[in-house]
């Protein structure tokens, strides 16, 4: 059916949010006063700094984190919104979830929304699962009776039926997403918002959500997907809307904006050095610095060479052998080529203070030709401490063939394998 023969259920018009920096509150009255009868009169905001402009996300002491947004959500739409971290999707999300106001513009929306942002968000630590459950399903206006007919599917399909009648406040991470989109999914929302959450669950439970939107969308719902997973948003939807700097880059179908995104977004070094102030990382340690380096003599990244991957810690306060580090290689396409873990390679050993080199080598004819994109996460106490996306990109270069396939071979790796005749 097409979007002209059905109801917009959400529209966003020249929809704006701005924050003040280096405050956790709002300014004073007066100022705000001041800058919404200067608005009303159609004169420069007064705390705008000289020479400021509303096309920069940064104004004086202010930051606009969406700038400008217009668009419709039509009904049955999975739509798929993507775009850097800080790029305005989840400050559009909480909007939508009306939890907090835009600074100007309007959002119109038709319907229950039921959203699953951060882990925890709507739920009362001191309660138990159950109690929990009916907490959401009276908040979104629904009676006791109508929760009573949904509550057996909702403990089936979070899957922790035996902590029902425990408090939320001593469930694990996984446990609060597995109860948390169950929730969302099953009290009958028109509009489902749903963030990147969904990227700490395991795989058989991402499977089910994906199917759970899937449903949603064909009985006449509105799907809203947060993800950094460009797999998940092009299985899963038929329209994108690419965010950057807080304004819409791209909006059409998700194939084209998915694909023009990653061309964009893709690092095109192959290495990245940061400062003291600026390396990705904790208090604990930071990564300073990655690169990769071609065995061959001139550089050249060719599939028949082993290329080695050198990433330099500095390790802050670490005493004890509890740190792990995984490289996530991923191809033009968004798919995961191999993922390679340093506990599982060498085991664990202390880290000493200070400065360390970690170095991981790909070996000769496992890659096959193409771009690929590198992550690194680093894992303590057998969670995600953190993760630094798209860290450099590499493209490996055909090399001579001894067949009679000249075109390029399907596949992500393309190893050379014994064979025996």
């Amino acid at each position: 059916m097409s979007s002209e023969s059905r109801p917009p259920v959400i529209q966003v018009q020249d929809v704006r949010k701005r924050y003040r920096l280096g405050v956790t509150d709002r300014s004073m009255v007066a100022d705000e006063l001041a800058s919404v009868w200067a608005g009303l009169r159609g004169k420069r905001d007064p705390h705008t700094r000289v020479g400021g402009s509303l096309s920069d996300q940064r104004v004086g002491d202010y930051f606009w984190s969406l700038r400008g947004l217009s668009f419709e959500v039509f009904e049955g739409d999975i739509l798929g919104l993507i775009g850097r971290n800080g790029a305005g999707k989840s400050t559009l999300l909480k909007l939508l979830s009306r939890i907090t106001p835009p600074t100007s513009g309007t959002i119109r929306m038709r319907g229950r929304v039921s959203s699953l942002l951060e882990v925890g968000t709507g739920f009362h630590p001191e309660l138990t699962g159950r109690e929990n459950i009916y907490l959401n399903g009276a908040i979104m206006g629904m009676r006791h009776a109508e929760i009573d007919s949904k509550l057996d599917a909702i403990i089936a399909f979070s899957g922790i039926e035996h902590h029902m009648d425990t408090p939320i406040k001593r469930y694990s991470v996984g446990m609060k997403i597995r109860l948390g989109f169950a929730v969302a999914a099953h009290l009958d929302p028109d509009i489902l918002i749903v963030d990147e959450v969904l990227a700490v669950g395991d795989a058989e439970f991402q499977r089910k959500c994906l199917g759970s939107m899937r449903d949603v969308a064909s009985a006449g719902r509105t799907v809203i997907f947060v993800s950094h997973s460009m797999a998940s948003v092009q299985s899963l939807c038929s329209r994108a809307i690419w965010l950057d700097k807080g304004a819409i880059r791209m909006d059409g179908a998700t194939e084209p904006v998915i694909r023009e995104y990653l061309q964009e977004c893709s690092p095109q070094d192959r290495e990245q050095v940061w400062s003291a102030a600026n390396a990705p990382g904790t208090d604990e340690v930071r990564l300073m610095g990655i690169r990769a380096i071609s065995d061959r003599a001139d550089g050249a990244f060719t599939i028949g060479h082993g290329i080695s991957m050198e990433l330099d810690l500095d390790n802050r306060s670490i005493t004890d052998t509890d740190l792990n580090i995984q490289l996530i290689v991923r191809t033009g396409t968004d798919s995961i080529a191999f993922i390679s873990d340093l506990t599982e390679a060498i085991g664990t050993a202390l880290w000493p203070i200070g400065s360390n080199k970690v170095t991981c080598i790909i070996p000769p004819d496992l890659l096959n030709d193409g771009g690929y994109r590198v992550s690194v996460l680093f894992q303590r106490r057998g969670n995600r401490h953190f993760l630094v996306t798209d860290a450099l990109s590499f493209d490996m270069q055909e090399g001579p063939r001894k067949g009679a396939w000249f075109m390029k071979w399907e596949g992500a790796v393309r190893p050379k394998l014994k064979w025996i005749r």
